[in-house]
């Protein structure tokens, strides 16, 4: 009775100890060494080293293009006014003689005062009396070529002639003056139309317009740019 007694003793005994031993291995393994939200302490030796910064490059600079060949020569802009045409027709021809790549055209119209002759002419006396009686000394003078103005700007002026020269008109005044009588001269002028073409060109430098416009009497200055 003793020894089965013993016997179920050791059994039990070897049961707990095997428990205990199976127990406390899980729990060195699956517990935890520090509190909840405590980090894990590592020693220095077994910290992994981050790894070495990367070191910046500084931007690679724009690069600027290189100006293009063709814009190395810069055109000399250049504007003028060429005229004046006495002509709407002359004026037309000056526009397709000159047209062309880079040049920009504009006509225009403008009114000019104009002596278009020379008169030769004896004052009005104080009436028409008296102007007829000064004609009849031209005519004992032999002044021929003289006529009464009775309307105009000078009535009962005597009118010795009209000349488009006026060296003509100077002969004529002197013929009458040695005659006796002071004769005058004076300009006849009138508004009249000229025309001019304006121009602007790219390439001013190298633009010859008179060797494309053959009119006889055209000029041309420097004007506004439009």
């Amino acid at each position: 009775m003793f020894l089965r007694l013993l016997f179920v003793l050791l059994i039990a005994f070897n049961i707990a100890v095997g428990a205990w031993l199976l127990l406390g291995q899980d729990d060195s393994h699956g517990r935890s060494v520090t509190d909840p939200g405590v980090p894990m302490l590592h020693l220095l030796s077994e910290q992994t080293a981050p790894p070495a910064p990367v070191a910046s490059r500084p931007p690679a600079p724009a690069s600027i293009p290189a100006p293009a060949a063709s814009a190395a020569v810069a055109l000399e802009t250049r504007c003028l006014a060429v005229g004046p045409f006495d002509t709407p027709q002359d004026l037309r021809n000056a526009r397709t003689a000159l047209a062309g790549p880079g040049v920009r055209m504009r006509s225009r119209q403008e009114q000019t005062t104009e002596t278009r002759a020379w008169w030769v002419y004896l004052p009005a006396p104080g009436t028409r009396a008296q102007a007829l009686a000064l004609a009849r000394r031209l005519g004992e003078a032999h002044v021929g070529d003289y006529f009464v103005m009775s309307s105009g700007d000078q009535p009962n002026a005597i009118s010795l002639g009209l000349f488009k020269d006026p060296a003509n008109a100077r002969k004529r005044r002197d013929e009458v003056t040695s005659a006796g009588f002071s004769a005058q001269i004076q300009e006849r002028s009138e508004q009249v139309p000229e025309y001019w073409l304006d121009l602007v060109v790219a390439d001013g430098a190298r633009f010859d317009w008179r060797g494309r416009v053959r009119t006889a009497g055209i000029g041309s200055h420097s004007t506004t740019c439009f």
